[in-house]
């Protein structure tokens, strides 16, 4: 597998294709950005007082929402063959049962506990109060007068979102359309992606968490349209970023 170099604003390309494969089977997109959007909204709901469960339930969801846009991917793939896509073939790849899948999202799950139990210690380490719901958060880690905590967690959170991102990028794409390429071949495909394009893939990156904020600000109703767009430029991104041959497949 070879990387692709890319121009740096190529991620709004992605996007424009995405909105194209969301017109063309919106039955799809829109029961993934359903299916996500009551999971993630339940699970906000349900925790809403203990600002430590909604963080593991937002880092929860992060952790389901790749695993879940297999079936964008399978949308996508299927449309740029001109083939029929419906909800059924999306169905079809979340129960395929391949087992690199499976570990891969027990390495996701792996960094995203490992950013809940990082940031859960630097926080009562460096605070005397403790935090308990988000109001306390916001109080005493995002509003306090003094430099330092805020600026030490996002810069921490940064530093273990920047991994997980350039494990991310087209390993779950790669390992679909190719049954005999391991975990490991895919993640360093990925970063090898990520190494030859850094400035295009910030630009993503900031794409993606700015849509993702849209799409949870807006009381998780705006995932019924940021899930699919994302899902479906995701996949875009893989095939400009990967070398491919559709005549192989």
């Amino acid at each position: 597998m070879q990387a692709k170099d890319i121009e740096m604003m190529r991620p709004m390309h992605w996007l424009a294709l995405a909105w194209k494969d969301m017109e063309r089977c919106p039955t799809a997109g829109v029961t993934h950005g359903l299916i996500l959007a009551i999971v993630g909204g339940g699970l906000f709901w349900f925790a809403r007082q203990d600002f430590w469960w909604i963080a593991a339930m937002l880092s929860a969801c992060m952790i389901v929402a790749p695993l879940l846009a297999t079936g964008l991917y399978e949308i996508s793939r299927r449309l740029e063959r001109d083939e029929e896509a419906t909800l059924t073939d999306a169905f079809r790849i979340w129960t395929c049962g391949d087992k690199r899948l499976i570990h891969f999202g027990l390495l996701l799950a792996l960094s995203s506990a490992g950013w809940l139990v990082c940031s859960a210690a630097l926080v009562h380490w460096m605070l005397p109060d403790s935090v308990h719901t988000p109001a306390d958060f916001l109080r005493l880690v995002v509003l306090q007068p003094n430099l330092g905590l805020f600026e030490i967690w996002v810069l921490m959170s940064a530093l273990i979102a920047a991994p997980m991102f350039a494990s991310t990028l087209v390993t779950i794409p790669l390992l679909m359309e190719h049954p005999s390429l391991t975990v490991q071949q895919a993640v360093l495909t990925s970063w090898r992606v990520v190494a030859m394009n850094p400035l295009a893939m910030a630009c993503w990156a900031g794409l993606l968490c700015l849509f993702t904020a849209l799409g949870i600000g807006s009381a998780f109703l705006g995932l019924l349209a940021v899930v699919p767009m994302l899902g479906h430029a995701s996949w875009h991104a893989y095939r400009d970023l990967v070398s491919h041959d559709l005549s192989a497949h």
